[in-house]
């Protein structure tokens, strides 16, 4: 989310360049692409010229959100039982209500990050560096 808040103007930035940017396997790179514009945090721009770009405004998109999007339900603190475990069992009722309130905690705290927040960072850090092509470096 970051790379492409960074890298989305003027032309959105395709799946193959954040691929090889960040050196991820373009298969499991689309899905979770896919899982960001399915919770509108990103929009996916067909054609030649496609790619992905904010859906929204960099502060209106926080940390939490993205996490919440890319984790779905198998986000930490769900309270599914765990496979094979007895129903009413010691982890049901005693480790999952524990998990269940650190994983409130940590998306509470990605809550209060924005991707205007870590694009600042990003920056500071110069980390985003000059772009040299339509969409191969950092």
């Amino acid at each position: 989310m970051v790379d492409i808040a960074l890298h989305a103007r003027p032309q959105p930035v395709s799946a193959k360049a954040l691929a090889v940017r960040h050196a991820l396997p373009p298969r499991h790179l689309e899905a979770v692409l896919q899982a960001l514009v399915h919770h509108g945090l990103l929009k996916g721009l067909r054609g030649p010229h496609g790619g992905y770009e904010l859906a929204r405004e960099r502060r209106r998109i926080s940390a939490g959100d993205i996490a919440r999007a890319v984790l779905g339900t198998g986000a930490p603190g769900s309270t599914a039982a765990s496979p094979g475990a007895a129903p009413d069992s010691l982890a049901d009722l005693v480790v999952a209500p524990l998990v269940a309130e650190a994983a409130g905690a940590y998306l509470a705290a990605l809550d209060s990050v924005t991707v205007e927040d870590l694009c600042g960072r990003a920056e500071a850090a110069q980390v985003a560096g000059p772009r040299a092509g339509p969409d191969f470096t950092i």
